[in-house]
């Protein structure tokens, strides 16, 4: 088995992690958020079931414009925050050291998704070129910076 065979299994079980892929949520919550940069921001989200606020920490894949951030599903479209979003689009983004503020989520196009995931990459070559294989092991399936399979959505702040 090859060291890039078992970093990416390794890596996709981390991010099977409940307890490590939460834990980011808690410094979020007690307004440290800044610490993260901004790379990463705090979803509020509303569980479609249950009505009750969810919260997830998301890669930022993009940032066109002061208002807007892009973000990926790395599981997919059975990702419980995205069936969430579908769901009611309307959530709350926690980025960097500012208040939360209230936005609306918007599903990407095939093409739109294509586009973001190709800007990110020529910005953070070396970060994709870690965590592709570990997105490719999570989905099952080989990501192309021309057809991706990872759902991108759209925050655009209200």
């Amino acid at each position: 088995m090859s060291s890039t065979t078992l970093f990416a299994s390794a890596g996709a079980r981390v991010l099977r992690s409940r307890r490590l892929m939460r834990a980011p949520i808690w410094i979020y919550k007690a307004r440290a958020g800044a610490v993260f940069g901004s790379r990463l921001l705090m979803l509020e989200h509303t569980g479609r079931k249950s009505g009750t606020p969810r919260y997830v920490v998301l890669e930022v894949v993009g940032h066109p414009a002061a208002d807007t951030y892009v973000v990926a599903s790395g599981f997919g479209r059975k990702a419980q925050w995205f069936r969430n979003i579908e769901a009611d689009p309307r959530v709350r983004v926690f980025a960097g050291s500012h208040p939360p503020r209230r936005a609306t989520a918007r599903v990407l196009s095939q093409g739109e998704a294509d586009r973001a995931l190709a800007a990110y990459v020529s910005r953070h070559r070396a970060a994709w070129d870690q965590m592709r294989p570990v997105l490719e092991e999570t989905l099952g399936v080989p990501i192309t910076e021309t057809d991706t399979p990872l759902p991108m959505v759209e925050l655009r702040l209200d």
